[in-house]
């Protein structure tokens, strides 16, 4: 298919005023054709489009929505070779790469499409009414959740198919009943038209209506901030930087109307390995460790960034072994030139900082290249220098060597909020550190156990969230099916007649969901008060 470089409101193409163009990163080939920045005007078109579509869209059958995400998914991989092409040329990463992550993205389409056949994701309520109850009646009272409305979606840049265009925040969104406008990466914007299209292609084959979605294109803010800022949009969902995110952030709190945002931005994803772990599997360690930093060049928000452990000789061990395989890993190709200068950046931030170098893969020739690189320092510097602490996105960790156990705790309590910590050790060993694994789990949405932290499965139970700055919102998650609670909020029917309620909350389960009736959870009927 052809790219037109338009922003696609409703499905029709909409020109801007200023143009842009993607860059190959592994070779620096600017990418035809030219992109048109979207704008306010745009953004207004868009979300009156959304807001349009919303009634019918939140009223459709959990068939016909599971219907649709499903269709968003054959689409996707109908899509073939052009989608996978064009991803490849604007973000540099490899072929199996993006059929790994395309996959995740369908099947992820198809995780939501289930769930919400399923049907329980509304958390349905009912206190039956009990008009004889002295001294007062009681009121009959029945809660579910119910769509917000439009939602605004930020693609990320190293994800450009599952958070991005079709991603996770788009597929919870189209779930519980929301239209989406989504704003599109800059750096890889012919795939995300390519993608939307498959969107189109879904709708039109389902029969929903081609307001539920549109895209927008922009390298500047303002398009972005126009979205958040406009009165129709009811939740935003984004994965970037922490500068990013909180800038969204404070432009919804400052709306008349403050709106939630839902942000993915920031964390180290701190690696602590208790003694057992260094002394008799430090060879191990250093393998995963190596594997889990240079995966993607680095580009992943579960990048373990910081690796924890007692001072000694069996700590230095494991630190050479992964220094050498450090080393052995070629500089890659990051998505974009100023995240491969973010990178480089960031080193020199943590060397000036007093952070010892331990190795360096070679630069490799290219424009956007990052090398794996391995930083070390002791807690007392790590515990005193903020900056030490803060993310270096890329395929780099730094070692913080402690004194004791006392010291390693004091380095989980300065840590700020994170998608992920691991620890290293025996299932004896966590008993003895009690308190240690206490704060971590304060600190963390996803706690593992002689694992790392790259690698995020797809499921009901995965919490892919923590506290900030890691999320804006620890209470929630991006990835799995809890990421549709973000985009709906509960309505209490009370004293309704039994017609005018929603399906969900008639005496009857003719849906056969479960529900919670009188405090307990079941799929029975509402029993008969006669």
């Amino acid at each position: 298919m052809e790219l037109t470089g338009e922003n696609l409101i409703a499905g029709a193409g909409a020109r801007g005023t200023a143009v842009f163009r993607a860059v190959d990163p592994s070779t620096g080939a600017v990418l035809e054709p030219e992109f048109h920045e979207g704008d306010a005007a745009l953004a207004d078109r868009a979300l009156a489009a959304a807001e349009a579509a919303f009634p019918a869209y939140a009223r459709t059958t959990a068939g016909e929505r599971a219907a649709f995400l499903r269709a968003v998914a054959e689409e996707l991989l109908a899509a073939g070779d052009a989608l996978l092409e064009r991803a490849q040329a604007e973000t540099g990463l490899p072929r199996a790469r993006l059929e790994g992550e395309r996959g995740r993205t369908v099947n992820q389409l198809r995780l939501f499409a289930d769930h919400v056949e399923e049907g329980s994701w509304v958390e349905a309520r009912i206190d039956p009414g009990d008009p004889a109850r002295t001294p007062a009646p009681k009121p009959d009272l029945r809660r579910m959740l119910v769509p917000l409305g439009p939602v605004a979606v930020f693609a990320a840049s190293n994800f450009p198919f599952a958070f991005s265009v079709a991603g996770g925040d788009t597929a919870s969104a189209f779930a519980a009943g929301c239209p989406v406008v989504c704003k599109a990466h800059p750096a890889h914007p012919g795939t995300a038209e390519l993608a939307a299209r498959a969107v189109y292609r879904a709708a039109r084959r389902t029969g929903i209506g081609a307001g539920v979605f549109s895209l927008l294109h922009g390298w500047g803010h303002g398009v972005g901030l126009a979205l958040v800022r406009h009165p129709l949009t009811r939740a935003v969902g984004f994965t970037g930087s922490l500068r990013a995110g909180r800038a969204l952030f404070d432009a919804a709190a400052a709306r008349p109307d403050p709106i939630p945002v839902y942000a993915e931005m920031g964390s180290v994803n701190p690696v602590f390995l208790l003694p057992s772990a260094v002394a008799g599997r430090w060879e191990t360690i250093a393998q995963g460790l190596a594997q889990s930093i240079t995966l993607g060049v680095g580009q992943y928000c579960t990048n373990p960034g910081v690796v924890v452990g007692v001072a000694g000789p069996e700590l230095d061990r494991c630190v050479r072994a992964l220094a050498e395989r450090l080393r052995a890993v070629p500089a890659g190709v990051m998505l974009y030139g100023k995240l491969s200068e973010a990178y480089a950046a960031g080193l020199a931030r943590s060397r000036n900082r007093g952070a010892e170098l331990v190795a360096e893969a070679p630069a490799g020739a290219g424009p956007t290249r990052g090398a794996p690189a391995l930083l070390a320092t002791d807690a007392a510097r790590f515990l005193a220098d903020a900056a030490l602490r803060e993310e270096v996105f890329g395929p780099s960790s730094l070692v913080v060597k402690a004194r004791d156990a006392a010291e390693l705790a004091r380095v989980a309590e300065a840590l700020e909020g994170q998608l992920t910590v691991s620890i290293h050790g025996t299932a004896a060993e966590l008993a003895r550190h009690a308190d240690l694994v206490e704060i971590l789990t304060r600190k963390a949405g996803r706690v593992i156990f002689n694992g790392f932290p790259t690698g995020v499965e797809v499921g009901h139970a995965m919490q892919h969230g923590g506290p900030y700055p890691a999320t804006t919102d620890a209470r929630t998650t991006s990835v799995g099916t809890a990421a549709i609670a973000r985009f709906a909020r509960p309505v209490c029917w009370q004293d309704f007649p039994a017609a005018a309620l929603p399906p969900a909350l008639r005496d009857r389960n003719e849906l056969g969901i479960w529900r919670r009736v009188n405090g307990a959870i079941t799929r029975e009927d509402v029993p008969s008060t006669g």
